[in-house]
């Protein structure tokens, strides 16, 4: 029978006053904990102890789940002690001891011991909550290599001949084939696999995960060598981004060391390919990390990924029903960056910034070398877009080893262009010595609107656009004539909230900033003035950055102040390119996004202006798609893209009543 699980929280909108509340079922988060313990090898008594300290812990800061390193109710490096008797028979005593501490205290224990079955011995890990052992998980892939002997005590899991056995004359599944869910909260499917099972050609996860799982807990005993901690942590981070989950990985403690080998209590909890939380290292104390699991994220991210989605498995797997506790007000224990666009790690910046230009300047290099044109034609307006885009013409040419004079840069001034805007576009254009024109609009324009007996006076969004249509016309009509292709300037956040003007700056021959946000390319401009440009430049590049976001279009007599700032009208767009992301980089809710905004933005903005500018988006998302549509070609530089024919297809007239 066939059981599908709705929770109206998923699809209930309010853009009222935020209340806290469970945070699992309203928005997808998991907390997670994450135990090395201090131990003694071969003191059940003692380790079990230890994990009940550490679980009572882990269950005041709000876990869920709280996972321990390979054996650690008997240790790792007993060797040989594993084959008697009194070792085995003091690990069932301490395991029993864990279920009945668990009756009382609600979080989900997974911790491992070894367990004989049918004369045959097996490292496994038990799953344990509420006073239930709900399953055993025996481990498949054993070391037998270098200081690794496990098959002289140990079966493999696909040696079992039972799937049940009985536990305190119940019956207890047993295999490597297990996905724990709790009926009440089955978004959360949990697998299971222990140390080597991670590092075989073909691991465990990886079935476990096309079958569902989307939750992984590794119960692991890893030495320390030179250079395995980032091996170690290279395929956690990248186990986690193949199968599209949460792959939360638990090793053996320094405690743990003996003989020639030392371990470190390495622990690490990965989030399709980001690292989420790591445990200090070599600690002589236990150690336990806790952090918030985006499941929802995990199971948006699957549902786009036809590759995951089409692969077929090789055998069933089992479903355990099992009650996962859900501590409810609890805050966020995530970082939420509020520029998710921008790399928040400054070490990796430089060469990220780097790689944007290269994408950008290859791509326009290469639609250059096409066209077997070698000019270069843009519109200049002292604003962050065009100044961007200007910098990427200049690269792009070198690349091609062309001379920055294949570059027409043209100043378009209007009624509403400033002095401060209008000499910084001439400034550039001599800083990076690109031939230079200055075009007016003002009499042209004038007399479009004689034309189409338009009153000049009347400032409506035709007197406007009209002005945006005039300069892409003149941009059009010099690229014909000088050989060349216009080089479009508007970003991703324009494109998304529809703020440029169809049939003008809309369009373009090819559109370097497409995929481009504005707070990005703020980023971006400030990366290129400090690393690649002298003092004269780079203030240059300084006031345009602080020059405010406008377009410009209206009026403005004396020319000295803007007097149409893009942010008052439509809001911030750190705000939007905030939205922008969760909306389409994780397909979540308005409702999750605003809570998202709320914890990233709490120094910054209230939650009226979160909740007014994130209507504001959602209406122009939806309202501007016909623009998108039929949008120019452009580089794809990053996960978030709106092109139509690669990455965004949305109806034109679809309504956005359900989302707000």
């Amino acid at each position: 029978m066939l059981n599908i699980y709705l929770s109206n929280s998923f699809f209930f909108i309010n853009f009222g006053k935020m209340e806290k509340m469970n945070y699992f079922n309203k928005y997808g988060f998991l907390r997670v904990s994450i135990a090395s313990p201090r131990l003694e090898i071969a003191n059940t008594e003692y380790n079990s102890e230890e994990i009940l300290r550490l679980s009572a812990q882990a269950k005041l800061q709000g876990s869920s789940v709280i996972i321990f390193p390979e054996l650690s109710i008997t240790s790792y490096s007993c060797a040989d002690l594993f084959f008697q008797n009194t070792l085995l028979n003091n690990a069932i005593k301490s395991l029993q001891k864990i279920i009945d501490y668990s009756l009382t205290n609600q979080i989900l224990i997974i911790v491992g011991l070894p367990l004989k079955v049918d004369a045959k011995i097996y490292n496994v890990a038990a799953v344990i909550g509420s006073g239930e052992l709900y399953g055993f998980v025996a481990k498949t892939f054993l070391p037998n290599y270098g200081e690794f002997y496990e098959k002289r005590w140990f079966a493999s899991a696909d040696e079992l001949i039972t799937k049940q056995i009985i536990f305190n004359g119940k019956e207890v599944p047993i295999g490597n084939d297990l996905i724990f869910q709790d009926p009440e909260n089955p978004l959360v499917r949990i697998g299971v696999e222990i140390c080597e099972d991670l590092w075989a050609v073909k691991p465990v996860s990886s079935e476990l995960a096309l079958a569902g799982a989307n939750f992984i807990a590794n119960l692991s005993a890893s030495n320390e060598l030179i250079g395995k901690k980032e091996y170690r942590e290279n395929l956690v981070i990248n186990q986690s981004a193949r199968i599209n989950g949460v792959y939360a990985y638990s090793s053996a403690s320094m405690w743990e060391s003996s003989t020639d080998l030392v371990y470190s209590g390495h622990c690490i909890i990965a989030e399709n390919g980001i690292k989420l939380a790591e445990s200090e290292r070599f600690a002589l104390e236990s150690q336990l990390i806790t952090t918030d699991c985006d499941i929802e994220k995990v199971e948006n991210e699957r549902n786009k990924n036809s590759t995951f989605q089409n692969f077929k498995i090789e055998k069933g797997h089992r479903i355990v029903s099992i009650h996962l506790p859900i501590n409810n007000n609890i805050e966020l224990k995530r970082f939420i960056s509020s520029t998710p666009f921008v790399p928040t790690d400054e070490h990796s910046k430089n060469s990220i910034f780097q790689e944007i230009f290269n994408l950008q300047s290859t791509a326009l290099a290469r639609r250059l070398s096409h066209t077997k044109l070698n000019r270069l034609v843009i519109g200049i307006s002292g604003g962050l877009d065009s100044t961007l885009a200007l910098l990427v013409c200049v690269e792009t040419l070198k690349k091609l080893k062309l001379t920055t004079k294949n570059i027409l840069a043209v100043s378009m001034p209007g009624f509403g262009t400033t002095k401060r805007t209008k000499n910084n576009a001439k400034l550039l254009a001599e800083a990076f010595e690109v031939e230079c024109r200055e075009i007016s609009i003002v009499d042209s324009t004038r007399s479009h609107f004689n034309d189409i007996n338009y009153d000049e006076n009347n400032i409506t969004v035709t007197y406007e656009n009209a002005q945006a249509r005039r300069r892409t016309h003149i941009l059009m009509d010099l690229a014909n004539d000088n050989g060349g292709i216009v080089v479009g300037t508007g970003d991703l956040s324009e494109i998304a909230l529809g703020w440029n003007t169809y049939n003008a700056d809309h369009i373009s021959m090819y559109n370097v900033n497409s995929s481009i946000p504005k707070t990005l390319v703020r980023n971006l401009i400030d990366w290129y003035a400090n690393s690649k440009c002298e003092m004269e430049v780079r203030n240059i590049l300084f006031d345009v950055m602080n020059t405010p976001i406008s377009p410009e279009l209206l009026p403005n007599i004396e020319g000295e102040t803007i007097n149409q700032e893009t942010e008052k009208i439509i809001g911030s767009y750190v705000l939007h390119d905030f939205f922008l992301y969760h909306f389409v980089r994780n397909n979540f809710t308005t409702e999750k996004i605003k809570y998202l905004a709320m914890t990233a933005f709490k120094d910054k903005f209230d939650e009226d202006e979160i909740t007014n500018t994130l209507e504001i988006f959602i209406k122009r998302f939806f309202n501007n798609q016909f623009k998108r549509s039929c949008f120019t070609d452009g580089v794809k530089v990053g996960s978030v893209s709106l092109s139509p024919r690669g990455d965004w297809r949305m109806p034109s007239d679809a309504n956005y009543n359900e989302w707000i």
